[in-house]
């Protein structure tokens, strides 16, 4: 049997053959409230109409479905137990122009994958919605499941009376006997229709933007969430961002928004931040805030917002041909995202949070084995499925962001206008978008792409000075390296920022760190000179990419290192700040600096951050130095440290603040003292006070867990706090604390839930895997260390691909930092080395992490050793 795993050469083929005029497709999902068995299935009835170049020849549609009832080709009946392997339906002596009807019964989702079906714990109402990408449609219905087979789609869906029911397109008249029929679409892929259905609170609002030549567009929006989520609803931002992105767009791609209508469903259970579905975008309902969050929380909601949007045009509008272009879609989203978020909303400071988290997941992807090219080798879906990946998406954004300094902020848009009107409901390659930007640009942009686009990798810089007696730069150079493995040395457009210290810039005219100077340069080859800057005084901080103009790691000489060390707190500019941060998390990870200095520096300077998502890195970074890279015998001090200095900022912080709230939730991730402990404990009773925090029902949870996971808060406890939380939410917190309770029985059945059994849903196994592998518990969690290397396969093997990435990473015993560990892992890939090679990327992937961070904790003791 061919399997599920659609190859490229297979669609090549099959897309030579084919073209797609229509498909009809009709679900019948009022089976979703039934019950046992019943609710197990839908009915699924899809018509496509199709060409085929070569009349007589054979090929195949897939679906995913339990059972066939009838496939038609032609008039003809086919039976469907000898056309039909579970996976594809053969299509013999096609005709030059073919009629395909098959009536099939298709299974709800539990995993986020084809047409999940919720049950809402709080109301017992269901609710359903659709998630494809990349190849998950063939699940609700027959189909052609590749992107460059591009078609009008028509749906109709029959569902229980008085259900909101939403598709692509517009609603084409009220619904009749349940029955709600859709607006043909545009030509569009499988991978982006969508289904929405269920008693979703609706909002309803309109934009309307009139252009130059005087037509007016406008276009009805909606947005849309779970009747239990609708009190905390703030329907109004979400429209101010989405009509401040639909005019940003409107006035740089001169090509209205082509897709009639603009829904946004806020949806339980979701695998992902969000999906581009043309007229109908499906985002995590974790985006529906139920208790206090940060500005970092609305800015990261914002630029969601506004990469989906974006897709509207890269994507849905032209789409890539086959997967190998993913970042034609992917790379520019997150550009336009971040672009559009800074230009065209309150967040200005988006390009901060661009350069601290988003490029931060790309140097971590890049520098892994699994590491590729922007434009990618995909030689099949499982291929695709993993690299939706920091290179496809925050790298290749980096990149663009480069191209736009390198052609011009005018060339790259006017290009980006050609690319949209040339290809309108096509598919390209990069060579396509390549053509139009060199037609604007007037660059030849082949060896850009080469070394940008065509080679993997990350570079470092490193600034080199010499100074003459008085203190003067005489040459002011910059190291390019690469790695070994990936040797290509790239042209980088970067500033060279020149800081000291100067008074009066700090708040109480306090001295500052302060840029006196700045070069822009070109960087090329091994080793490039900045003539700009020769005669200045020395600087006490030097900074390569300055103002974030390039993708590199930045490194600093010794002088510069010593600066931050003693004053990175006094750096007065936030961008600069985050770059440093950055940067000495980089030498961190790389083993180059010793984990109990990034501690130190965090615990002395953390403080003093002012941008709340750059601080919530430097939290999430600081739990990965101490419980990976610190040295176990530093362990215990460093941590104490940490929760010390934690503690001292929360009473600090302003009360109220998101600052309070971001230390109040690091000083739960962190306590592990008794005192520590018992404040926590008393943050959640309500004995303890720190004024102007609010504890409310989402910091419960993120209070309960560590109590939970030190053997202090037991079954009970949490399923009262389930009492006062009995909603979707409230189970996945309850699931995640169970199984951080500290116990062997606790694993065990931790351990059966998600790898011998598949009853959870995909947000459950989640969950699962979150509270499992708690830090401080290595003794419980090393017997499944050798249990997840005999598992591992058979669990890729037997779940879907989204439940499988979820164990395979999730479960990899990363808590087990020893070289045991890394010999087990060397080991199953030198025994495996026949496995599905998206499985052997993962273990790879998990492998290196492990290595990077044994690597890392023999520089914090060989830091500690000396005298």
């Amino acid at each position: 049997m061919p399997g599920e795993n659609l190859s490229r050469d297979e669609a090549q083929e099959r897309g030579r053959l084919l073209s797609v005029d229509a498909y009809d497709v009709a679900l019948d999902v009022r089976s979703a409230l039934a019950h046992g068995a019943d609710a197990d299935t839908f009915r699924s009835r899809t018509t496509i109409r199709f060409r085929c170049a070569e009349p007589g020849a054979a090929t195949f549609a897939d679906l995913l479905a339990p059972s066939v009832t009838s496939v038609t080709l032609n008039g003809r009946e086919l039976d469907p137990a000898a056309v039909f392997d579970g996976t594809r339906i053969t299509l013999a002596a096609l005709a030059a122009e073919n009629v395909l009807v098959v009536d099939a019964q298709c299974a709800y989702s539990r995993t986020g994958e084809g047409l999940h079906r919720f049950v809402d714990p709080e109301d017992g109402e269901v609710y359903l919605y659709t998630q494809y990408e990349p190849a998950d449609s063939r699940r609700v219905f027959a189909n052609f499941e590749q992107p460059d087979l591009k078609a009008p789609f028509t749906f109709e869906v029959t569902a229980p009376e008085g259900w909101v029911v939403l598709s692509n397109g517009a609603q084409d008249g009220a619904a009749e006997d349940g029955r709600h029929r859709f607006a043909t679409t545009r030509p569009i892929s499988t991978y982006i229709t969508a289904v929405v259905a269920g008693p979703y609170h609706y909002v309803s609002d309109s934009y309307r933007r009139t252009f130059k030549d005087g037509t007016t567009l406008e276009i009805p929006l909606g947005a849309l969430c779970r009747k239990g989520l609708a009190k905390y609803f703030d329907a109004d931002d979400v429209f101010t961002v989405t009509k401040q992105g639909l005019d940003f767009f409107h006035d740089h791609f001169d090509f209205p928004y082509p897709f009639g209508k603009y829904d946004q469903a806020f949806v339980p259970e979701y695998n992902l931040g969000a999906m581009e579905n043309p007229g109908c975008v499906t985002f995590r309902e974790e985006f529906i805030f139920r208790g206090k969050v940060t500005e970092a929380s609305y800015e990261r909601r914002a630029n969601v917002i506004l990469h989906e949007m974006a897709h509207m045009w890269f994507g849905d509008l032209v789409t890539m041909e086959w997967w190998d272009d993913l970042w034609l879609k992917e790379s520019f989203a997150d550009f336009m995202g971040s672009f559009a978020l800074v230009e065209a909303t309150r967040f200005t400071d988006g390009w901060i949070t661009f350069a601290n988290r988003r490029k931060s997941w790309a140097y971590r992807a890049d520098q892994l084995p699994s590491t590729h090219p922007v434009t990618a080798d995909i030689r099949d879906l499982e291929d695709a499925k993993l690299n939706f990946d920091g290179i496809t998406y925050a790298k290749g954004a980096a990149v663009l962001k480069q191209l736009v300094a390198y052609v011009g902020r005018e060339a790259f848009l006017e290009g980006a206008r050609r690319y949209f009107k040339r290809h309108a409901y096509g598919n390209t390659r990069l060579t396509d978008l390549l053509t139009v930007l060199e037609e604007t640009s007037g660059r030849d942009l082949a060896a850009w792409s080469r070394a940008w686009l065509e080679t993997a990798g990350v570079n470092s810089l490193t600034p080199q000075v010499t100074c003459d007696a008085q203190d003067r730069i005489t040459e002011l150079g910059i190291l390019q390296e690469a790695a070994a493995s990936h040797p290509e040395l790239r042209p980088h457009r970067v500033a060279v920022g020149l800081y000291r210290r100067q008074d009066g810039f700090a708040e109480g005219g306090d001295p500052a760190l302060v840029r006196y100077a700045r070069a822009e340069v070109d960087v090329s080859g091994p080793h490039t000179v900045v003539p700009e800057l020769a005669g200045l005084e020395r600087p006490e901080l030097i900074l390569v990419n300055d103002e974030d103009l390039t993708y590199g790691k930045v490194r600093f000489d010794e002088g510069s290192l010593a600066t931050l060390r003693a004053r990175l707190g006094e750096l007065a500019d936030p961008m600069a700040r985050a770059q440093c941060w950055a940067a000495l998390w980089g030498l961190t990870r790389d083993g180059l600096m010793p984990a109990r200095d990034y501690l130190d520096l965090v615990r002395r300077f953390a403080g003093r951050e002012t941008d709340i998502g750059v601080l919530q890195s430097l939290h999430d970074q600081a739990q990965t130095a101490l419980e990976h890279y610190a040295a176990p015998e530093h362990r215990e001090s460093a941590g104490r440290e940490l929760a010390e200095g934690a503690l001292r900022e929360l009473r600090l912080a302003e009360p109220g603040s998101g600052h309070q709230l971001t230390w109040a939730r690091h000083v739960a991730a962190v306590a592990t003292s008794p005192a520590d402990l018992q404040l926590v404990q008393g943050l959640l009773d309500g004995t303890a006070k720190i004024d102007g925090l609010d504890v409310d029902q989402e910091l419960r949870w993120t209070l309960l867990e560590p109590l939970a996971a030190h053997g202090l808060a037991d079954e009970a406890v949490i399923a009262a706090e389930l009492a006062r939380d009995d909603t979707a939410s409230g189970r996945r917190q309850q699931v995640r604390c169970l199984a951080a309770r500290p116990s062997a029985e606790v694993k065990q059945q931790a351990w059966q839930a998600v790898v011998e059994s598949d009853v959870l849903s995909n947000a459950l196994v989640e969950a699962t895997i979150a509270g499992f592998g708690q830090p401080g518990q290595h003794e419980l969690l090393a017997p499944y260390a050798p249990r997840y290397f005999e598992a591992v396969e058979r669990v890729w093997r037997e779940r879907s691909i989204e439940i499988g990435m979820a164990v395979v990473r999730g479960l990899f015993p990363s808590w087990l930092v020893e070289h045991s560990t890394l010999e087990a892992a060397d080991r199953w890939l030198a025994e495996h080395d026949r496995a599905a090679p998206a499985l052997r990327r993962l273990v790879l992937e998990k492998r290196d992490d492990l290595a990077r961070a044994l690597r890392a904790q023999a520089c914090d003791a060989a830091a500690g050793a000396r005298p």
